[in-house]
């Protein structure tokens, strides 16, 4: 997305910071408490706390080899033990303690660690709340440090602070258990706790300072704040696609400019924002977190950049994230070791302009546009070497200039059935959406004009472009989000507070459309669900 002088003052202007994530803020106050340290809490949810003391246990390792992974020469390390975290731990065995006891304190001090569990059976009703499609969340403070598994699982996702995992110096662990309870409902926590510091164990030991089940009456606890949403209806064909009743809802603001959103199939949305720097994470009981901090540069010369960060993301095949980074000029994957492999830097020995979005195909290619909008000062910059802005593909290692045709090649996306791809320009004097069809081997035929926005009023040129399984384009034009069929005709426009630069289909069913746009995070839910990335290999 290249920014105009006028509405990158604006975003200057708006920005501010970053509304705080979930674990960040004072959680609203529930509607019933149950307290887990008193026996009648626990005889209410039908629980048995037990407890056991972890041993720090010598064990066969090896170390890194190339690869990174423990593939090299044997070793000797530390383990944990027992590992309790298994919703079908067997704990029989163990003590079954008082609740009243949680403040006992446990383990031997210094370096210790404590494993608590307790299984939570939700009642019918908890005081005169009926517990029915309410919020539950487990909520616990353990003196030092917490992890706390539900029913097996401790999600593990970069820039995570609380929830399950650590969150700082006794504070508290709270963990989303339902949005839409059912009594009876039974969870397994499982809570390991830590004396720390860890570089300096103190003389004192493992206690629970705090335990509760926090429940909401349902609709209490609203993801996103419904703000206006105009939809322009052109065509009949709109209504299927644009429910009559569809909402828009802001889910996060106060930031300076949003790009390149992407669903994870585990249920949470990453989405840059180019000018701060970032990459971050959304998810419905985490809010906004970061997920990767200078996502796009770490140049001495930053402060120059106004779009130094990363832009367009995507996942390929094997779930790995793909990184379009602006600052960087280049195009990089997030291994799953942590590291960074470099996949296009340079064409023909000279450096790209500034990958801007991406799109891999099911044929394992990867596909990008490269506008120079990331450089300080985009198509003037001395630093620029490419006399063009191409749309290239990446495929078997090797980088193939595919179209020099547009100015500022932005968006893309392929139809349902990859025969073609579009492309839109980025060009206030030529506000089109290109149609590519590709050949056997991979490059494009002549491409044709599939719709032209030219007689739209404002400044505004074309930015992000999706489509759905139905073949319909969503484009971000002059005024909001165009809905194209796949003949090309305008079947609609729906606009909401802000303009958004891209967006993403989301959730399970695959027909929220989440938008980048400006400051802000937004969503809608669609009657059509969009293309996505392909399933990628070995996950669920």
């Amino acid at each position: 997305m290249r920014l105009t002088r006028t509405s990158m003052l604006v975003a200057l202007a708006l920005a501010g910071a970053v509304r705080a994530s979930a674990d960040d803020r004072a959680p609203a106050r529930p509607d019933a408490i149950v307290d887990l340290r008193t026996n009648e809490g626990v005889k209410l949810v039908k629980g048995q706390w037990r407890v056991h003391d972890v041993a720090i246990a010598d064990v066969d390792h090896h170390a890194p080899g190339a690869d990174l992974k423990p593939t090299g020469p044997a070793n000797r390390t530390h383990d944990v033990a027992p590992k309790a975290g298994a919703a079908d731990f067997d704990d029989s065995s163990w003590e079954a303690v008082d609740a009243s006891s949680l403040e006992v304190r446990r383990g031997g001090g210094r370096l210790s660690f404590e494993w608590y569990r307790i299984a939570v059976t939700l009642p019918d009703r908890i005081g005169a709340l009926d517990v029915a499609g309410a919020s539950a969340f487990f909520e616990i403070v353990v003196d030092d440090y917490a992890e706390v598994w539900v029913d097996g699982r401790l999600p593990q996702v970069l820039g995570a602070t609380g929830g399950p995992v650590v969150k700082g110096w006794n504070a508290p662990n709270r963990v989303l258990l339902t949005h839409d309870a059912t009594p009876g409902q039974k969870f397994q926590l499982a809570v390991f706790g830590a004396n720390a510091p860890l570089s300096d164990p103190p003389a004192n030991y493992v206690w629970i300072r705090s335990a509760t089940l926090d429940v909401y009456r349902p609709g209490r606890l609203a993801v996103g704040q419904e703000v206006p949403l105009e939809v322009t209806r052109l065509n009949p064909a709109i209504d299927a696609i644009v429910p009559k009743n569809a909402k828009l809802e802001k889910l996060a603001d106060g930031f300076e400019f949003l790009e390149g959103p992407l669903w994870v199939p585990e249920g949470y949305l990453l989405f840059s924002d180019p000018n701060r720097n970032v990459i971050y994470r959304w998810s419905a009981d985490a809010g906004v977190t970061i997920f990767r901090t200078k996502s796009g540069y770490t140049g001495i010369d930053v402060g120059e950049y106004h779009q130094p960060g990363s832009n367009g993301l995507a996942l390929d095949h094997d779930g790995r994230l793909t990184i379009d980074e602006h600052g960087n000029r280049r195009v990089t994957r997030l291994e799953k070791n942590g590291t960074l492999t470099v996949l296009a830097d340079r064409y023909e020995g000279k450096r790209l302009n500034s990958p801007n979005d991406l799109v891999y195909r099911s044929d394992g290619s990867l596909w990008f546009t490269d506008p120079p909008f990331g450089l300080p000062n985009v198509f003037e910059d001395p630093k620029k070497e490419l006399p063009y802005s191409g749309v290239f593909r990446l495929a078997d290692g090797k980088l193939h200039l595919v179209s020099t045709d547009l100015v500022g090649p932005n968006g893309l996306a392929f139809s349902p059935d990859e025969k073609f791809l579009y492309v839109d320009d980025w060009d206030p004097k030529k506000k089109v959406v290109m149609r590519y069809e590709i050949a056997d081997d991979g490059a494009l035929q002549a491409g044709t004009v599939f719709f032209d926005m030219g007689g739209a009023p404002g400044e505004e040129a074309l930015d992000g472009l999706k489509v759905d399984v139905q073949g319909n384009l969503y484009v971000s034009g002059p005024g909001g989000v165009w809905i194209l069929s796949a003949e090309g005709k305008h079947l609609g426009t729906i606009k909401g507070p802000e303009l958004p630069a891209n967006f993403a289909w989301g959730d399970v069913d695959g027909k929220t459309l989440y938008l980048c746009a400006r400051t802000s995070l937004y969503r809608v839910r669609l009657g059509v669900a969009g293309t996505r990335a392909f399933p990628a290999k070995g996950r669920d």
